[in-house]
């Protein structure tokens, strides 16, 4: 009996320590279809005659499908389990990621779309699975799947340019980013084999009339535009400031590799106070600081403004999802505000890409474009204040 009761014990310590690292493997997978891109967007427009417009498009798209499947959440999560929904979300998202690999402007559109899905699907899925399996630590693991999904970010942005070069083009560059999406999959099937049908079969309140819950939903889709704003362009606005692609693909990569201490700090540290809103004003703060210094500021400190650019990016990303995750009472209702957050959050956020990319095509300078950018952080900063107050969803 004794015997019984340790095999117990230790397969009931394994298993949240096996789930933790399935999460970082599907996390990590999480960004590489959308950073991927801005490194190489010269390279496309050059061999394909890809316009300025066409490449906002580019980069918007893919948001708008996040968007879409971030709507699609609850419905999985009652047809599928949220484990089996995982895993359907990062086989969609190898799948999108390997379709851009067989060329032009065609894949490419597609499968970028089509790995955007996975990628909604699984950022709708996962915070109610941290509620769900480690409600003591939801801030750690909130940082850290938040950390390795900006480390997955940087990785895309700094090995695309490299790795162009190495197999001789920007698709079959591209394509290989499904492969680490493959392991990913594999590695979370074990998890997808039992579903619990209770957690199918409960109600979730809808949010839609909730003030507290639009507040978190303009919160997370402005933040997110800032940063979608980045992965797509920052690379190209520091190419017209004289860095050669592969240094402008270096300091997106710092950009990533700086969300990762940010995405790990930021929320442990939230999750420990009542009220976020100094976390909010000061990140948005750093992150309109950074851009500027990287737009107009000396261009020997491109790479430490870069970094401090992606801490406040990583930072806010994370704050995004802790302040989902604290403002719910259950997984259930955090489901429920993960899905409505995101779907209308990342459908507001991919217009942001897009009128920073038309923004300059009209004007022909980036100044219209960071004002934008600008205006954009002062509306999260409204709906942030809101949001980070010590309030939960579906309150009388």
């Amino acid at each position: 009996m004794a015997s019984h009761g340790m095999s117990g014990s230790r397969s009931a310590s394994v298993r949240p320590a096996l789930v933790g690292i399935g999460m970082m493997l599907v996390a990590f997978n999480m960004r590489p279809a959308l950073t991927t891109v801005g490194p190489l967007l010269e390279a496309i427009r050059a061999t394909t005659g890809l316009s300025t417009a066409g490449a906002a498009f580019l980069n918007t798209l893919p948001v708008l499908c996040i968007g879409l499947a971030c709507a699609l959440g609850p419905v999985v999560i009652r047809r599928l389990g949220a484990d089996r929904g995982v895993l359907l979300a990062v086989a969609v998202v190898a799948l999108g990621s390997g379709l851009r690999g067989l060329g032009g402007l065609g894949p490419l559109f597609v499968g970028a779309c089509v790995a955007a899905m996975g990628i909604g699907l699984a950022g709708v899925l996962l915070p109610g699975l941290v509620k769900r399996d480690f409600p003591s630590r939801v801030g750690l693991m909130t940082g850290l799947y938040t950390m390795v999904l900006c480390l997955g970010a940087a990785a895309g942005a700094g090995f695309s340019v490299p790795l162009a070069q190495s197999v001789d083009g920007w698709s079959p560059a591209l394509g290989l980013w499904g492969v680490p999406a493959l392991v990913a999959t594999l590695a979370w099937l074990p998890f997808a084999r039992a579903t619990d049908p209770a957690e199918r079969s409960v109600r979730r309140r809808p949010l839609w009339r909730d003030r507290l819950a639009w507040q978190v939903t303009g919160f997370m889709g402005l933040q997110s535009s800032l940063a979608y704003i980045m992965f797509g362009w920052l690379p190209v606005v520091l190419h017209d400031r004289g860095l050669s692609a592969v240094d402008a693909g270096l300091v997106s990569s710092l950009m990533g590799l700086g969300q990762a201490p940010a995405a790990l700090l930021v929320p442990t540290l939230a999750a420990r106070v009542r009220d976020q809103r100094l976390f909010v004003a000061g990140l948005l703060a750093l992150a309109v600081g950074a851009l500027l210094a990287l737009a107009v500021g000396p261009v020997g400190l491109v790479r430490p403004f870069g970094m401090l650019l992606g801490f406040a990016i990583g930072g806010l990303f994370g704050l995004g999802l802790t302040i989902i995750v604290l403002r719910a009472r259950d997984a259930a209702s955090t489901a429920s505000l993960a899905a409505m957050s995101q779907s209308v959050g990342y459908t507001l956020a991919a217009f942001g890409p897009l009128g920073f990319g038309l923004a300059h095509d009209a004007s022909g300078s980036w100044g219209a474009s960071l004002g934008l950018f600008c205006a954009i952080a002062f509306g999260a900063l409204l709906f942030g204040l809101g949001a980070g107050r010590d309030r939960k969803v579906g309150a009388p």
